[in-house]
């Protein structure tokens, strides 16, 4: 299953579910049955690794992040990718204007997968202090631990 985490610039949100979702399904020893990705809707930092307030909240719960690169969303990303996963209702509009129509099914909000959360975006900490960076970190953490229980009930269906 190939999944795209998608925001913004491609420096804090996305490349930090990317990292998280990937520390998940590695610890659940199912990560050879995923491939991940991050984009972002704008290309102001491309090639740029992620954030570095990103980086460090991530790697003190043992994720590195340093390897990434932001990159922009691709038109080819929406047939490559089996889902497409915006982190706020801005980005996921922008996908949906991006996509062909025959794919727009696969583009949703990634908290859809942490539906006991009543917060539907994971907001953007750029902005913010630390404790944004910690709150983001947990948000991804829920939404992630509900898309590989969906992802892998998919697969056994």
């Amino acid at each position: 299953m190939k999944i795209l985490f998608v925001c913004m610039g491609n420096i804090c949100r996305s490349p930090s579910a990317e990292g998280i979702f990937q520390n998940i399904i590695d610890g659940r020893g199912v990560a050879d049955l995923f491939e991940l990705d991050s984009a972002g809707t704008h290309g102001y930092h491309a090639g740029s690794p992620p954030d570095q307030r990103a980086q460090k909240a991530a790697l003190a719960r043992g994720i590195d992040l340093s390897r990434l690169r932001a990159r922009s969303v691709e038109h080819s990303d929406f047939e490559i990718f089996d889902h497409i996963l915006a982190m706020d209702h801005d980005n996921l509009s922008g996908l949906l204007s991006m996509s062909p129509k025959q794919y727009a099914h696969k583009v949703e909000l990634f908290l859809n997968y942490a539906p006991e959360q009543p917060q539907r975006e994971v907001p953007d900490p750029y902005y913010g202090g630390a404790q944004g960076f910690e709150h983001v970190l947990d948000l991804i953490t829920l939404a992630g631990e509900g898309l590989l229980t969906a992802s892998l009930e998919r697969m056994r269906s």
